[in-house]
């Protein structure tokens, strides 16, 4: 889940890079249909999902003169359902993540409770009070705890990393998201002055 993520979150964020430029040279041309098809070449970008939700409601409606409140609301309600759609589908697989995280540590307790009763009764087998009689279920004790906190370590940290590039992806994408409506309308009131 680590690596998966990892590549998914690194290739969204390198073809987004590349993206913006790119659709924004479209747009400032008004060439809706080349933005599109530009959204299309970048499959893994965020952004290009979100923009071209936005673009394609926006064409669907075949506004030509002055841009009607309705059609910038449809393309918003558009650009919401694109964003929505994205960050779960960046949370895929992180909720595994946190459930490994947080049960770890509670295995390797176990694991550690366990060791002790193994120690406990070979102290009482044995007859003995020594370091001999316990040594084999402390050891066993110390493994399981070292496992737990091997497996949640990482799981947290690689958990609070995805999510704070979550939080980072919904702002690039609502602020996009903005950007686009603010063009709509800006398109509307240049046509609405022709």
């Amino acid at each position: 889940v680590m690596i998966e993520r990892y590549l998914t979150y690194r290739a969204a964020r390198t073809q987004s890079r590349n993206f913006v430029p790119a659709v924004a040279d479209a747009l400032r041309t008004g060439s809706l249909d080349e933005a599109v098809e530009i959204a299309e070449q970048y499959k893994k970008s965020h952004l290009a999902k979100v923009v071209s939700a936005g673009l394609l409601e926006f064409k669907a409606h075949g506004v030509k003169g002055a841009v009607p409140e309705a059609v910038v609301d449809s393309a918003n309600r558009a650009l919401q359902r694109a964003t929505a759609i994205g960050v779960e589908d960046f949370k895929r697989g992180l909720g595994g993540l946190a459930t490994i995280g947080a049960t770890a540590p509670f295995v390797g307790l176990f694991g550690t409770t366990v060791g002790i009763i193994n120690a406990f009764a070979g102290m009482s087998e044995a007859e003995d009070t020594g370091l001999a009689a316990v040594a084999g279920g402390i050891s066993e004790a110390l493994v399981a705890t070292a496992f737990g906190l091997f497996v949640a370590v990482p799981a947290v940290w690689m958990y609070n990393y995805f999510t704070s590039k979550i939080e980072s992806f919904v702002v690039e994408m609502d602020n996009s998201s903005s950007e686009l409506i603010d063009y709509f309308l800006r398109r509307g009131t240049q046509h609405g002055n022709d």
